[in-house]
């Protein structure tokens, strides 16, 4: 979905040309660039019409399945993994002044002896006069609301300095916060440095993403804690039965593209009272808590259901301990990589916009890089680079 042209466009970079062969995907950089050319297959590179000086950045993120430890571990014995091998001749030929890579952290231990590949790859870019530094960078610490480690490599052409600092991380960076369970001053379950776009021109301004506590928004989508759930219970349907916490945590975990991801909302809360108005006469299972009306909280205090009460009293209520799981929607996934609201849905197969299939719109987000980290990376080559060539 080209993460990298939208989080770089607010620096003036424009994209040159793309390589991709997924046909929804193409579609998207179809519709979104359409006058960016596609050149397809990255095998192909020889047949692409550019050379030495028409690129400063050549940046990708090939095939991870043959390094993934969810695979079979491949590695470079697999054509999706020699892709890297791709991805290193097509810089020989350009040149470019800034290489940048991305996997999923298996690739450093993928091979025999483990890290082999990695390593042919790091060698492979010394051996064209690049110097680089690589880091694994967890989208969660800049601004979104996923568990999502990727290894990152920056090579410049020259020593190893310049990519080093790039990758350097500062104490005090924005968002860079330990990762734990406990209750802390902010946590990334906001999306605080989303883009908000129109066209590819992103802006620095909140998109409302997922959060700990549920609550309504204005395109339906809903808002609360994202899980990871049960993969076994969610193939049963609308009719699967749910434990309350079931991977419950502060921030989901890595995006992918198959996967069943969801929105754990919390439980809420009716008075007595609402029930027997509406006539709901259907048995639950709660336990009566306190519910004070004024400060709008909840305790586990037994007291008795009173006729009326005021504003500054505490009424009696149902809590029903259950917790009700969806799964995320396709808005959802795009914010959880910082995109804007329907990037990727788009006009498919003679079809408007509005029945574009939400399954490729999962698979389309779950395969792209987090537009904040791409941004970060994009600002610290772009400083490092003006230092370098000032004149340029």
């Amino acid at each position: 979905m080209e993460a990298a042209s939208v989080a770089w466009h607010p620096l003036g970079w424009t994209p040159v040309g793309f390589s991709e062969i997924e046909p929804f995907p193409c579609a998207i950089l179809k519709h979104r660039f359409p006058n960016v050319p596609n050149y397809g297959s990255l095998t192909e590179y020889q047949s692409w019409p550019l050379s030495i000086g028409d690129v400063d950045l050549l940046c990708g993120g090939t095939p991870c399945q043959s390094y993934s430890v969810a695979g079979k571990r491949a590695g470079l014995n697999d054509p999706r993994g020699r892709l890297m091998l791709s991805f290193l001749e097509l810089a020989a030929k350009l040149r470019p002044r800034w290489v940048l890579w991305e996997n999923v952290p298996g690739c450093l231990s993928s091979g025999q002896p483990k890290g082999s590949d990695f390593g042919c790859f790091l060698q492979g870019l010394v051996e064209l006069g690049y110097g680089f530094a690589y880091r694994v960078l967890d989208a969660q610490h800049f601004g979104v609301p996923q568990r999502r480690r990727r290894v990152f490599v920056v090579a410049c052409l020259g020593d190893w300095r310049a990519p080093a600092e790039v990758l350097s991380l500062r104490e005090g960076l924005r968002g860079y916060l330990e990762a734990s369970n406990k209750k802390r001053k902010s946590s990334a379950s906001n999306v605080g440095a989303s883009f908000e776009t129109s066209g590819i021109c992103a802006t620095g301004v909140t998109s409302h993403c997922l959060t700990k506590s549920y609550h309504s928004s204005e395109d339906g989508t809903g808002r609360g804690l994202p899980i990871v759930i049960d993969r076994a219970a969610y193939n049963q349907g609308e009719n699967a039965q749910y434990e309350p916490h079931i991977g419950e945590s502060e921030v989901m975990d890595s995006l992918v593209a198959r996967g069943p991801h969801a929105v754990g909302v919390p439980p809420h809360i009716v008075q007595a009272s609402e029930k027997a108005s509406a006539g709901d006469q259907t048995p639950h299972v709660a336990y009566p808590v306190a519910f004070d009306t004024y400060n709008q909280t909840t305790s586990k205090t037994t007291q008795a259901v009173r006729s009326a009460a005021s504003d500054v009293d505490h009424v009696g209520a149902v809590f029903s301990p259950s917790m009700a799981v969806r799964r995320l929607t396709p808005i959802e996934c795009e914010r959880l990589q910082g995109f804007p609201d329907n990037w990727s849905r788009i006009s498919w197969k003679g079809k408007p916009e509005e029945e574009c299939p939400d399954g490729l719109r999962y698979k389309a987000c779950g395969n792209s890089m987090a537009v904040p980290v791409m941004h970060w990376i994009g600002e610290q080559i772009a400083a490092v680079d003006a230092k370098l060539h000032p004149n340029a």
